[in-house]
């Protein structure tokens, strides 16, 4: 498995695996969309066999009532081909994006996801950090993870995603 940045003739392969990922073309058409507008501040795929069987998209978010620079991106979408799900590809796609999210100088990451998956990364209840989510979620599924300890402790706020998100 091999995970790397993504590169233009991924494109095609990457919206087939978002496609199948999530049943719909919506996840799909976000990619090109934050893609298309310079919001894909870190879009990885997992090549298995030279073939792309995974990706994930980082973009950055604003924290609206919070101060100093923001730093933080948001974690959307992250997709699997079914016949690789529940095989380790998520997972390295997320710890290695973390990682390079880390070297880049970004100080947080949030997640609209899975409360039972994220966790395993150290996300936790934004809630915890005094951020909501702009968008109607449950508590336990708008999660936060502090890559520099400390970033996120008094700021507080609502979370603000890219317009294109309200599209999905």
């Amino acid at each position: 498995m091999e995970i790397r940045k993504e590169k233009p003739e991924d494109f095609a392969a990457v919206r087939r695996v978002n496609e199948l990922a999530f049943g719909q073309p919506a996840e799909a058409t976000l990619v090109e969309a934050l893609r298309g507008a310079g919001q894909a501040m870190l879009s990885l795929v997992a090549l298995e066999n030279d073939r792309v069987v995974g990706h994930i998209l980082f973009s950055p978010v604003t924290i609206t009532g919070a101060s100093g620079p923001d730093q933080v991106l948001g974690l959307a979408p992250m997709a699997v081909l079914p016949e690789r799900q529940k095989s380790g590809v998520g997972t390295l796609l997320v710890k290695t994006g973390l990682d390079e999210c880390w070297r880049l100088g970004y100080r947080a990451v949030v997640v609209l996801g899975h409360p039972d998956y994220y966790p395993r990364f150290g996300f936790v209840p934004a809630g915890r950090f005094g951020l909501n989510c702009e968008y109607d979620a449950p508590e336990e599924a708008f999660m936060a993870l502090e890559l520099e300890p400390g970033a996120l402790g008094s700021r507080g706020g609502t979370v603000k995603f890219h317009p294109e998100f309200k599209n999905v």
